[in-house]
């Protein structure tokens, strides 16, 4: 770990409540990356969200394809590693979730330009 992100924990360590230690202690809190990673995932879900307003036809069917595999795979990996990572079982539930809605639109797409 970096020696600035070891004074900033170090600094924040003197500011939180005894009520929020537990999670601040956490195997998988704010001082891990287990922390971190699934934070900062929720930028796609965010994108994902507001692709829903996006034309069809300006869908990637291979991009809805992947981000939602990928959902899929490490929301189950997240259940399986130890410490048990629920956020980012959270974050990914949802990746996998808006992007399976947006391969279903993207593919629906295909098929009814393709009849015509």
């Amino acid at each position: 770990m970096s020696r600035i992100y070891k004074g900033v924990i170090s600094v924040a360590d003197k500011f939180v409540p005894t009520k929020l230690r537990p999670l601040w202690e956490h195997d998988a809190g704010p001082k891990t990356v287990f922390f971190w990673a699934p934070a900062f995932k929720w930028g796609l879900v965010i994108a994902g969200l507001g692709d829903v307003l996006r034309p069809v036809e300006t869908l990637s069917v291979p991009q809805s394809a992947s981000l939602a595999a990928t959902g899929i795979v490490w929301s189950r990996y997240s259940l399986v590693i130890i410490p048990k990572n629920y956020s980012l079982f959270a974050v990914n539930v949802f990746v996998a979730i808006i992007n399976t809605y947006q391969l279903g639109r993207a593919l629906k797409y295909q098929h009814e330009k393709e009849k015509k």
